[in-house]
């Protein structure tokens, strides 16, 4: 268990990102996978490139986001950054003050 604090400490000072960086990540990747919020019958296609991901990127995410669907966003960051690409980690660096925005366009999966 040492060793994953110290390699999540080591992200968090060489990236400057923060754990609610990557729990905004793992609600951005939820929504990428399903931009419907789990509503039955309601299957929207976006093209996410629209929203500046690269579909690199979105492609990464929206694995990630299968992988964590439904579950908490609070997953331990060395776990999510060892499923990130190097493409993904950039634009997370890139983008991690906005990772919020994202998740506010599309309903949350756990509102009604």
């Amino acid at each position: 268990m040492a060793v994953e604090n110290e390699k999540a400490r080591q992200i968090r000072e060489t990236t400057g990102l923060k754990p609610t960086h990557f729990a905004d990540l793992i609600r951005v990747a939820q929504v990428i996978f399903d931009p419907g919020g789990g509503v039955s019958g309601r299957n929207l296609e976006v093209d996410w490139e629209n929203f500046d991901i690269p579909n690199s990127v979105s492609n990464n995410l929206r694995l990630l986001g299968e992988k964590y669907y439904r579950e908490s966003p609070h997953v331990p960051i060395e776990i999510v950054w060892e499923q990130l690409t190097a493409e993904t980690r950039s634009w997370m660096i890139e983008n991690k003050d906005i990772l919020w925005q994202y998740e506010e366009l599309f309903p949350a999966l756990d509102e009604d």
